[in-house]
């Protein structure tokens, strides 16, 4: 097949572009570079069957594709926080050019939503049926609302125009190839922990986080893609740990002289995150397989070759 992937060149993007290079489809990978990085497509870029455009989905594109993933949106607070309105835009406006684009070639539209369309949850573990509880007027709706917009339009082109759509519902994630400069939690600490920083500690700690790794999260995406489930669907680790617990961890990997420090909690931050994956699993046979430990090994080697490469 030919397949889009918008937000190709990204963190999570770049690995499902492994995969579908592997199983030998023909990808096209479109990414405007905000939060993107060629390194993570280098190896592709004299492949016959990868081409590569830079090109920002705010605007309108033709191309003529079987199906869509549509991943583009910076998705960690410091990125999205940094341009709100284009955070908005990319999700309001480039969805709706997505979809537009998957109803004229007929192609099957895949949506990466957010775990973050359940806002600070009051129903634990969260279920896809929870409707959430969002700040729409506080720092993180242009992200939250954004992608809560982005699935109302993906349901709205479904009933209205018959687009085949798939809709996945993304937790914490993390893995190889996340920006050091990030701001999530896992990046945050492996980051300051091999720069011989103080692990930073926001609140009391005591928030809780699931963590997936990446691979597994790619493996739900394609199985969902190709399945005949429309979602939107729980994609995560149940496993559920305090951002404390995870601090320690890291730094008992790394440096386990660091010091950890606590600074207040930024607002609207959820206090509890945990996906019910019941779906998944019986809808697509998908559960994760990697461990927090062996996970975090490959990341921490993944961000230790970059910053002491950086180094030299």
């Amino acid at each position: 097949m030919r397949i889009l992937v918008t937000g190709g060149a990204g963190f999570i993007g770049s690995h499902l572009i492994d995969r579908l290079m592997a199983q030998g489809h023909e990808v096209v990978c479109l990414d405007n570079f905000y939060t993107g990085t060629k390194r993570n497509i280098l190896k592709w870029m004299d492949n016959p069957y990868f081409e590569l455009i830079r090109h920002d989905i705010t605007e309108p594109i033709r191309l003529e594709v079987d199906q869509i993933y549509h991943l583009a949106c910076p998705a960690s607070p410091i990125h999205y926080q940094y341009n709100p309105v284009k955070t908005i835009k990319t999700n309001v406006i480039g969805t709706m050019n997505m979809l537009g684009l998957a109803k004229r070639v007929k192609a099957r539209f895949f949506l990466a939503s957010t775990s973050e369309v359940y806002g600070d949850p009051d129903v634990h573990p969260q279920t896809e049926d929870y409707r959430g509880n969002v700040n729409c007027i506080g720092i993180r709706s242009c992200y939250d609302e954004g992608k809560r917009v982005a699935e109302t339009l993906s349901f709205d082109y479904h009933r209205q125009n018959g687009v085949d759509i798939r809709v996945v519902r993304i937790f914490n994630t993390y893995g190889p190839r996340m920006l050091e400069n990030d701001g999530r939690v896992v990046s945050n600490f492996i980051v300051q922990a091999l720069r011989n920083q103080p692990l930073t500690v926001y609140g009391d700690g005591s928030q809780t986080r699931s963590f997936c790794y990446v691979s597994d999260l790619v493996e739900g995406f394609i199985r969902l893609m190709n399945s005949n489930e429309i979602g939107p669907m729980n994609l995560g680790n149940p496993g559920e740990y305090t951002i404390l617990e995870l601090a320690q961890k890291i730094q008992n990997m790394i440096n386990p002289g660091a010091e950890i420090i606590f600074k207040p909690l930024p607002q609207d931050d959820p206090k509890q995150r945990q996906p019910d994956i019941t779906l998944a699993k019986n809808w697509l046979g998908w559960e994760p397989t990697v461990p927090l430990d062996k996970g975090l090994e490959l990341t921490v080697k993944d961000f230790r070759d970059r910053i002491e490469g950086n180094q030299k």
